[in-house]
């Protein structure tokens, strides 16, 4: 069977998997038996590709995600993630706009040390647009600035869905890590830049209200006390797998037991958020390790059948520079983000486009940052991104789809600059990276 036949078999009973309602991965799976039986020998084809399935899901690289899970759990269960809120908008004082810096700031950290989306938009969304929509703020300026800060969680490490990627792509875990710091960090201070200039255009967006003042030594003690414990975990982390110092593994085992070790101090700890916050994670890491499973055995019937380098050999036979080649990946991304969450889109992409990006001679770890904005894109990305719906779940009942929709749009087109940027400037993601080789 050309190369032509057998991508069409794999991802057409994948689609008719779906489609009659199977999960994802079991789709997945599903679609890897039959491919195996028909390409791999039948029986002994399928034994065999299950076996190499289990190898994969028994890589210690595997490790730092159900520790980064545990961390954000933790972080959320106990209630360090509301102090440190807290703390953020006490510090503000009377800026205008001053709840929607809050929700950057302060998301910017509970995404770093969440590594959960759909929790930081969950828990931001929950805890700031009543509170916003209370001092009359206008829903773009309450649940904008919620849907892109929940996003950051992507590409600032510590990312669960970062070690996934770079676990499925087979590149170095820490590199990429460490490679969406800078550029996390500039999608922050563009989105703050993008309240600016909606306040700055239109003051009765956000109006300001009276706000008691606080002295400076008491703001000295917000700043010591709830804030830089918290940012202090996500710096030792990034700086030991930036040194060397220990592995992705070991420093999400060291970040766990950071946040431990923070929420005993402030008392914060119980054995009811330790149960949940282990069930959090448990969930979670099973579903992951399932999409490994299906993602690697997939990957490997691309191969063995002959999808993957024919795919690569028509793809690279069209007279397109490799930068054209890179947007028409992206807006793929882009689509599928419109339809499918992000780790479907993963187990998809990834054995197909990684491949293709080697050969066009794209530095893995700079083109993985890409693919994890575009996922962090398609997260907001209207009608279906996953976010949207959490943002209408946890706003106020009148909140229309229309309001979140337009909402959404301005932090899209930061993240499509940042891509720009990126692209233009690769050492943005790839300086972080080259310090510790």
């Amino acid at each position: 069977m050309e190369w032509v036949g057998a991508l069409a078999l794999l991802i057409g009973a994948i689609i008719a998997l779906m489609a009659i309602g199977m999960p994802v991965a079991i789709a997945f799976l599903g679609a890897n038996i039959i491919g195996a039986w028909v390409f791999m020998g039948g029986e002994r084809g399928v034994m065999l590709m299950l076996d190499n399935g289990f190898g994969a899901i028994t890589s210690f690289s595997l490790v730092p995600i159900p520790l980064f899970l545990l961390m954000g759990e933790l972080f959320f269960r106990t209630g360090l993630g509301v102090r440190m809120f807290t703390a953020i908008d006490a510090l503000m004082g009377q800026v205008p706009g001053r709840l929607s810096y809050v929700t950057v700031a302060g998301g910017t950290g509970f995404a770093t040390l969440s590594g959960s989306s759909m929790g930081s938009t969950a828990l931001l969304g929950s805890l700031l647009v009543p509170e916003m929509t209370r001092h009359g703020y206008k829903r773009k300026m309450a649940i904008g600035p919620i849907l892109g800060t929940g996003g950051l969680a992507i590409i600032i490490p510590p990312s669960a869905l970062g070690v996934l990627l770079a676990t499925l792509a087979k590149i170095d875990i820490g590199s990429l890590l460490v490679a969406g710091l800078i550029p996390g960090l500039i999608l922050a201070v563009l989105y703050a830049g993008t309240i600016a200039l909606q306040v700055r255009l239109d003051p009765q967006a956000a109006p300001s209200y009276p706000v008691d003042p606080i002295p400076w030594s008491q703001r000295l003690i917000l700043l010591v006390r709830d804030i830089l414990p918290m940012v202090a975990v996500v710096v030792v982390i990034t700086v030991m797998m930036l040194t060397g110092f220990a592995t992705p593994s070991e420093a999400a085992a060291f970040g766990a037991l950071g946040v431990v070790v923070l929420a005993i101090a402030y008392r914060a700890l119980s054995l009811k958020a330790i149960r949940q916050s282990i069930e959090g994670a448990l969930r979670v890491t099973l579903m992951a390790f399932l999409i490994v499973f299906g993602s690697a055995t997939f990957s490997q019937l691309l191969a063995f059948s002959g999808a993957s380098s024919g795919l690569v050999r028509w793809a690279t036979g069209f007279d397109l520079p490799p930068e054209a080649m890179l947007l028409v990946m992206f807006l793929v991304l882009l689509v599928l983000g419109m339809f499918m969450e992000q780790i479907s889109m993963m187990l998809l992409t990834v054995p197909i486009f990684f491949p293709l990006a080697e050969t066009l001679g794209f530095d893995l770890v700079w083109f993985a940052v890409i693919t994890l904005l575009a996922l962090e894109i398609s997260f907001t990305t209207p009608p279906f991104g996953l976010l949207l719906f959490v943002m209408k779940g946890v706003a106020p009942p009148d909140t229309t789809m229309r309001e979140i929709y337009t909402a959404a749009i301005p932090y899209i087109l930061c993240s499509m600059l940042l891509v720009a940027m990126l692209v233009v400037m690769p050492d943005l993601a790839l300086w972080l990276p080259g310090l510790g080789r």
